[in-house]
């Protein structure tokens, strides 16, 4: 009797150390997989071999991430492809590009009749707005490709936005678009001026080709956020998605044939790499977009 309890007993020890022991694998899974999650690399899961479930199961996870890991480099892949072929087709499509522009000037200045003039005055629309679409498709390319610092400095957003306006204003008034503006607070950013300028142009050309009357502008700040919004009315509401608006290459309405559905997109982009953000919201026909940027740590707003 005395022997069977002492078995019993040595079983039950070792049951509670295996237990124990799979408990401890368990945890060390647990925490190898919050660990890659939150560093995002590749390690695959170590456990030892004294319970083969627990390693069974890891390797199967390993699998897992295996697949996952090969998929995740041909996406790499095949984004890289995708942008270098961009980046060529803009570059080859410059040169002709250039060439129709030369040879248009030439025929401009050889003194074209009314009709002659006309007529060149439609080939040269044209052939800027397969320029913007050219410089588009370059910029974004090159955009997701450079790894290049950006150029901090505090500078006011709203001083910025007013001369970008001012600039489109033969544009503007070419279209019959009035630019109302509301709350035009006085906002220090911190961020790089040259892409935040590319921002408000992206932002302003996008309602000089698809607004359905006049525009708004909103600079405020609060919060340490700088905040820029351009609202304007759209022909039709329920073919807008504003969740898609950024994504590369979607346009939302049949008339906007003509755009590449990448202005939106280098916006978000640009606002991402300066610790920002992009985001559309939709109220019956009008149409905000608002970009928010960190702001000066000494900023003040000035009415």
């Amino acid at each position: 009797m005395k022997y069977l309890i002492a078995a019993l007993c040595l079983l039950l020890l070792i049951t509670i150390g295996l237990l124990i022991h799979v408990k401890w694998q368990l945890h060390s899974l647990s925490a190898q997989l919050k660990k890659r999650l939150k560093d995002g690399s590749r390690n695959y899961l170590h456990v030892s071999l004294l319970d083969h479930s627990v390693s069974r199961l890891a390797s199967e996870i390993n699998k897992c991430f295996v697949q996952d890991d090969q998929a995740k480099q041909t996406l790499e892949r095949e984004e890289k492809q995708f942008r270098e072929t961009i980046a060529n087709i803009s570059h080859d499509l410059r040169t002709p590009l250039t060439s129709v522009k030369g040879f248009l000037q030439l025929l401009e200045r050889e003194n074209p009749t009314e009709r002659q003039r006309k007529r060149l005055a439609v080939i040269r629309k044209h052939t800027e707005e397969l320029g913007d679409l050219i410089e588009h498709f370059f910029e974004y390319s090159y955009l997701l490709s450079n790894d290049a610092e950006l150029h901090y400095e505090c500078f006011c957003l709203t001083d910025e936005t007013a001369e970008c306006i001012a600039a489109s204003v033969p544009q503007l008034e070419e279209k019959g678009i009035e630019v109302h503006i509301g709350q035009f607070d006085r906002v220090l950013v911190t961020a790089d001026r040259e892409k935040t300028t590319r921002i408000i142009q992206n932002l302003v050309r996008n309602c000089i080709h698809h607004s359905a009357g006049d525009i708004s502008v909103d600079v405020t700040g609060s919060e340490g956020c700088a905040r820029l919004t351009i609202s304007n009315a759209v022909k039709d509401p329920s073919a807008i998605d504003p969740d898609r608006l950024f994504e590369r290459f979607y346009t939302a309405e049949k008339s906007r044939r003509k755009s590449t559905g990448l202005g939106l997109s280098i916006v978000r982009l640009l606002a991402e790499q300066m610790n920002g953000q992009a985001n559309a919201e939709l109220n019956g026909n009008i149409l905000s977009i608002r970009v928010t940027l960190p702001q000066n740590s000494s900023f003040q707003t000035e009415k």
